[in-house]
């Protein structure tokens, strides 16, 4: 079967999807599919940063296309990109030929109505997997007014693409009920979320260790955020809490990552002069294991009016590692049904405080912690094969009972 795949980020890029579609990519042509995946040349987190514009990997045809780079600092700036991209993808897929399967993904927004069109112009079918929803995600972060001309065009375009979609993967349960209020019909719907990345994250001692010292951080307690800061995850709660325990030498408060939030952590940081921040780029796959173990409670974050629109993913590494966990969201959403170690609303600063003075009366782990309650149910051998099947289903390729996955 001929794949298509169109994702502005991929393989060796270190964002989050990137590597969910990488481990789909990889394992679809270790079953003998051939595979085409049309991504940006620049990295997500890095847009100065290169990559070659044809390549080769684990027999995947790799098109990297141009695009601008002007970052994250605006939202003009992210625009220029999102549409740069969007452009070259559009010009570049007249030179493709047809494929059986075209699996269209959200990064950047409304790409999916890009291989909708192909699927219309040259055959084959069309996939949609929604890792976030938009415009909904920009009307609840501000960007965007709901009823104008642009936000009702966006809208129209989107439900296009859900339309001539044959199969819709949506991430939870709560984004299930956002599609079918757009029209989509639950049988070409099928909930799947992400994975926990089993072959390259567990609870890692020398990784740990690494990373402690390497950030001066042995015998602290390391409260981490870890992953995207972006409006949908707002960080307020817990960067106050961070100022309000500012006197106590013990404990780091650690923001790993990228996203147009991190200047905001820094900014705050540096406003109050807070010795107790630390902010530290994404890290790559190889050293994930490290940097997440080196926490001694982790902090996942979900913004009240996202519910549905996006989905915090780095939830299912943390559980595999087995590092306690604080949630800070809506009492409502698929990480309260995960049964976090604490939840507090947005602003209740005090619970936030009070939980991690806690936490940390009992010090830095000692040992290697157990994954938590169910775990093993978000794990990249169990779910990597449901869409693996899913995909070859739509795509009309003989579907198999088991499906070995394949290893990065």
């Amino acid at each position: 079967m001929r794949i298509l795949i169109l994702n502005r980020t991929f393989h060796p890029d270190v964002a989050s999807k990137a590597q969910y579609v990488s481990d789909v990519a990889a394992t679809l042509a270790a079953r003998g599919h051939e595979v085409t995946v049309v991504c940006s040349r620049r990295a997500y987190n890095r847009p100065s940063e290169r990559y070659g514009r044809r390549d080769t990997w684990r027999g995947i045809d790799i098109h990297r296309l141009a695009c601008t780079g002007f970052g994250k600092k605006a939202k003009w700036r992210r625009a220029l990109d999102f549409g740069t991209f969007i452009i070259s993808c559009t010009l570049h897929l007249f030179t493709l030929r047809q494929h059986d399967l075209v699996l269209g993904m959200t990064s950047p927004p409304l790409i999916s109505w890009i291989g909708a069109m192909f699927t219309r112009l040259k055959g084959g079918r069309f996939a949609f997997w929604v890792m976030d929803l938009n415009p909904d995600e920009a009307i609840a972060a501000g960007w965007l007014k709901d009823g104008t001309w642009v936000t009702r065009a966006l809208q129209w375009i989107l439900n296009d693409s859900l339309r001539h979609s044959a199969l819709v993967i949506a991430l939870d349960r709560h984004m299930a009920r956002r599609l079918e209020a757009k029209g989509v019909d639950p049988g070409r719907i099928q909930t799947l979320p992400p994975w926990s990345h089993d072959d390259a994250v567990h609870f890692d001692v020398e990784g740990r260790t690494a990373f402690r010292r390497a950030h001066e951080l042995d015998g602290k307690f390391v409260v981490m955020y870890s992953g995207n800061h972006s409006p949908s995850h707002p960080l307020t709660t817990l960067m106050r809490a961070a100022r309000v325990l500012r006197k106590r030498s013990d404990i780091v408060f650690c923001f790993v990552g990228g996203g147009s939030e991190q200047a905001t952590v820094r900014e705050f940081a540096c406003q109050f002069k807070l010795t107790n921040v630390l902010v530290l780029p994404y890290q790559p796959l190889s050293q994930l294991a490290g940097s997440l173990s080196a926490a001694d409670l982790h902090v996942v974050v979900m913004g009240d009016r996202y519910v549905g629109i996006v989905h915090p993913c780095k939830v299912y590494n943390i559980r595999a590692v087995g590092v306690p966990y604080l949630y800070i969201g809506p009492s409502e959403s698929h990480v309260t049904e995960l049964r976090p170690d604490f939840a507090a609303a947005h602003g209740n600063v005090e619970a936030v405080v009070s939980h991690i003075q806690a936490v940390a009366a009992r010090g830095p782990l000692a040992g290697v912690p157990i994954p938590a309650d169910g775990a093993d149910l978000q794990s990249r051998d169990r779910l990597l094969p449901q869409l693996i099947q899913a995909l070859e289903r739509t795509g009309g390729a003989p579907v198999t009972d088991t499906v070995p996955v394949a290893t990065l």
